[in-house]
């Protein structure tokens, strides 16, 4: 009786650990199916750039405005019923991208799967944690959760390059629905129910406005560089951003239970390594989604040899993330993400020398050096932040470490398109004049550039000076290109400055990624719990595109004393050890 019961419990545990990985998988497929796919929607649909930005930040935005939110909703209304939320979202999203006709319905269809990520992504880490409530154990498992969420990122471009080149490019969107139908599905039956595991209220003064401000800013930047910073609605909304910043601000201050405590920024270990993740996330984001549009539109690329390419960043991280967790027990945060962001950086510059026919051997020794400097500093960067801070704030310093990563990641497109159209329209005329384009002929490029952006002259009817336009708008774009790989590789720069003068001081408390902390993100390793043994630091993983993973301290625990925050009183080190 008593193996059989252990049997089913196995299974069970099987089966919730199973449905995790399925959703970290489906949060993540976006990212890169969308990525690679951009020139292709942007001639299918007329977008300009601007209107493209918002393709991604679409996405980006409702996890990074959502994802505190949704680990708190899980902890007060059960996480299986967050799950189901996040995945029948996830198919929303999937359904409506699949059937769009304009930019605006993609748009919403990409808002629709960000909420479903935003949902899934703290939820799918509690739900480890509360299958496996070893922690030494539940290392191994939070490993398969980062293995699915890489296989998501270097599958995805494949999926979708293969779909582009037999079929609609609305085809890529479709793998999610049936996978979150099915995976739904499964959950009924097999998730166990659970009740409110937290006495914590949820904040919605604040949720509304760190949304409100987060969107108002992204809508500023992205219509200032279509338009003008000076336009009515532009101002208007930097207005609107800063208002809600300080709102959002003054609300948490006096909640009773905050999103997010803003004691967290005392820490400058918490301030640097954040710092570090939304300044090194603005440059990267908007990296990818520049070169994804300079292999389509100048290279000619179809989708799967842009797919080909792009992978190579995440399989090297991947990679670099799996090896880094040792040295992470030997080495200083300080160290690791300071030389990570340098050599990412590096990459980038040496980027700067792309050209109209860069061989692909050329181009591929630079996304590896990247995928390597990311693969390095990615992976400690969470860890630092939360354990900078005290034991029972590190599940919230953990989501809202990744909540800056994401409105870093929307600010990328928004800036780096912005300074890539303007840019490549202040150069354009200087290369028409040099490929002997003159007069009326110019001006109508310019102006249809204008008004459409650069992919808007592939639709032009210019006859024999087509050629010679085309060649012309692709220098065009090379000097916007080389702007924003500059652009990034300084923000990265910037970043790395950042770890080493904040992250000076070494933070010990060791923390058990997935332990379902009070936000439903990786929880801490006292308040009830043993110290995570050093080797966690093997399963640590990395991201290079919209949403962070996750890394795991790797040090034992030599944590100072503790100073609680909320009442000023020392705690004699971590509660519950």
């Amino acid at each position: 009786m008593n193996a059989s019961r252990k049997a089913a419990g196995d299974g069970r545990r099987a089966a919730v650990i199973a449905l995790a990985c399925a959703g970290v998988f489906v949060a993540y497929l976006p990212v890169t199916t969308v990525a690679v796919s951009l020139p292709v929607i942007q001639q299918a649909l007329g977008a300009t750039t601007a209107e493209l930005s918002w393709v991604s930040d679409a996405y980006v935005l409702p996890v990074a405005a959502l994802i505190l939110t949704a680990g708190v909703f899980g902890d007060v209304h059960g996480r299986k019923k967050v799950y189901q939320v996040g995945m029948a979202l996830s198919a929303a999203g999937a359904a409506v991208s699949l059937s769009t006709q304009s930019i605006g319905m993609l748009w919403a269809g990409q808002a629709l799967a960000g909420a479903g990520a935003a949902a899934l992504l703290p939820v799918t880490l509690a739900l480890i944690s509360q299958a496996v409530p070893d922690h030494r154990e539940r290392g191994k498992y939070i490993g398969w959760w980062t293995t699915c969420m890489m296989a998501a990122m270097v599958v995805g471009p494949l999926i979708a390059g293969v779909i582009v080149e037999h079929a609609s490019w609305r085809w890529v969107f479709l793998l999610p629905l049936p996978v979150s139908l099915a995976t739904m599905a499964v959950a009924a039956r097999l998730l166990p129910g659970d009740r409110a595991t937290s006495r914590r209220k949820l904040d919605w003064p604040g949720q509304v406005t760190a949304a409100v401000a987060m969107t108002a800013l992204v809508y500023g930047v992205i219509e200032g560089g279509a338009d003008s910073f000076t336009a009515p609605q532009t101002v208007v909304a930097l207005v609107v951003a800063v208002v809600s910043g300080t709102l959002f601000v003054v609300v948490e201050r006096r909640s009773e239970s905050p999103m997010l405590e803003l004691s967290l920024f005392r820490s400058p270990a918490f301030t640097g390594s954040t710092l570090v993740v939304m300044i090194s996330f603005l440059g990267l984001i908007g990296f990818f989604f520049v070169l994804s549009l300079y292999l389509g539109m100048v290279q000619q690329l179809d989708t799967w040899q842009s797919a080909v390419r792009l992978v190579l960043v995440n399989v090297v991280s991947m990679i670099m993330g799996m090896v880094i967790g040792p040295v992470m027990r030997r080495v200083s945060p300080r160290v690791i993400i300071t030389a990570g962001m340098l050599i990412s950086a590096a990459a980038l510059l040496s980027l700067t020398t792309l050209g109209l026919t860069t061989s692909f051997g050329s181009l591929a020794w630079r996304l590896a050096l990247l995928g390597l400097g990311l693969g390095i500093a990615f992976p400690c960067i969470t860890s630092t932040a939360v354990s900078a801070v005290p034991d029972r704030q590190a599940g919230m310093a953990a989501a809202g470490n990744n909540a800056f990563r994401q409105l870093g990641g929307a600010l990328g497109p928004a800036v780096l398109g912005t300074l890539l159209a303007t840019k490549a329209a202040d150069t354009l005329p200087a290369h028409l004049a040099d490929a002997g384009l003159n007069g009326g002929t110019a001006q109508s490029i310019t102006d249809t550039v204008g008004a459409g952006g650069l992919g808007a002259v592939a639709g032009m009817e210019l006859g024999a000076d087509t050629g010679r336009a085309m060649g012309a708008v692709s220098e065009a774009f090379l000097e916007g290109l080389r702007l924003c790989l500059t652009v990034s590789a300084v923000l990265l720069v910037l970043a790395a400055l950042a770890a080493a003068v904040l992250l000076r001081r070494r933070t010990g408390a060791s923390v058990t990624v997935g332990a379902g902390g009070s936000d439903g993100t990786p929880a801490t390793a006292g308040a009830g719990s043993a110290s995570a043994p050093a080797d966690m630091g093997k399963t640590s993983g990395s991201t290079t595109v919209a949403v962070g993973a996750n890394g795991t301290s790797g040090r034992p625990a030599e944590r100072p004393e503790a100073v609680d925050s909320s009442s000023g009183r020392n705690t004699g080190g971590s509660p519950g050890r």
